[in-house]
C-alpha cells in the first residue's frame, strides 16, 4: 500500500479540489429538507376570506 502525501486544499489542482468537494457534498439522504409547518389556526387567512365573491359578480347582463 502506498501511502499519500498530505497536500493542502490550497495548493490542489482545480480538478483535485472539485472532486474533493464533490466528495464532502452528500445527499439529504432519508430527510427532506422541504419545510412542514402546520398553518397557525389563529392567524389571518387574507384569501380564503373572500374566495366566492370573485365568482358571483363576475355576471354581465
Amino acid at each position: 500500500m502506498k501511502e499519500t502525501k498530505f497536500v493542502p486544499y490550497e495548493k490542489l489542482s482545480k480538478k483535485a479540489q472539485k472532486e474533493l468537494n464533490q466528495k464532502k457534498r452528500s445527499g439529504w439522504g432519508e430527510l427532506n429538507p422541504a419545510m412542514r409547518v402546520e398553518e397557525n389556526p389563529k392567524a389571518y387567512k387574507r384569501h380564503s376570506k373572500h374566495r366566492n365573491r370573485e365568482r358571483e359578480f363576475n355576471y354581465y347582463a
